[in-house]
């Protein structure tokens, strides 16, 4: 996919190469308008991303490569237990996507942080169940710096889904079979699915989660993240329930 002028100006005016050495330099993109809010404390930051890149690489040779670049499978997963997860008859999981804005500074452009801290108080409530943390999810597959050029993006209005076409992407790239398997190696029993997208259900099932079904995680709704949670409904399948 052939990336526009338009966007390419857009995220262009945005980065800056910074020189390092003969061999490498830092692509440093920003600023990105970030609310936060933390109990009492709420601010809007800016944020700032940076990658290391050849020293050779031009502004748009760093764009057109995002899609081939793999940014996102250069961290590692894991899972939070809690009770007797491998005995217990009943079980909850959540396949949480990791969101470096929400789940670590709180930011109010997503629930992604939201879901997270309610999905362990739901299973610690139920007494059983596992929180797989999925680092090579960031922005739905696409990397913790190709995201930062999607908020640019939706900056100037295009929704989640139109921004991550926009770059190139598809509108979610997520795997889920390592997580699968490494589930099985922990439990054999069936588990219910934290989830609010019982598409995402069918789709894990149908790869070999053993889900009898999913229970909804519906909340953190602020003027910031109102539009992101619409589109997750209207073009990712979420249903609007309440836990």
């Amino acid at each position: 996919m052939t990336i526009t002028t338009k966007v390419m100006d857009i995220v262009k005016d945005k980065m800056t190469i910074i020189k390092q050495s003969e061999t490498e330099n830092i692509c440093l993109i920003g600023p990105v308008k970030l609310p936060i809010k933390q109990g009492d404390f709420s601010a809007t930051f800016q944020w700032y991303n940076w990658l290391k890149i050849e020293a050779n690489l031009s502004k748009e040779e760093v764009i057109d490569g995002l899609v081939t670049a793999n940014l996102a499978f250069l961290q590692q997963s894991s899972v939070l237990v809690f009770g007797d997860f491998t005995n217990a008859e009943n079980a909850l999981i959540r396949m949480h996507s990791i969101c470096h804005t929400g789940d670590i500074f709180g930011s109010q452009r997503c629930d992604c942080g939201y879901q997270l801290h309610e999905s362990m108080k739901m299973i610690v409530e139920h007494g059983c169940g596992a929180i797989f943390y999925l680092a090579d999810h960031e922005g739905r597959g696409i990397g913790l710096f190709s995201k930062s050029l999607a908020y640019l993006l939706q900056e100037e209005g295009l929704d989640t889904v139109e921004a991550n076409h926009a770059l190139g992407f598809a509108d979610d790239t997520r795997s889920y079979e390592d997580a699968i398997s490494v589930l099985a190696t922990l439990r054999t029993k069936p588990v219910t699915l934290i989830t609010n997208n019982p598409k995402k259900l069918a789709a894990l099932q149908e790869r070999g989660l053993a889900a009898e079904g999913h229970v909804p995680l519906w909340g953190g709704l602020t003027e910031t993240n109102s539009f992101y949670l619409k589109t997750k409904v209207e073009k990712s399948g979420h249903m609007r329930e309440t836990k």
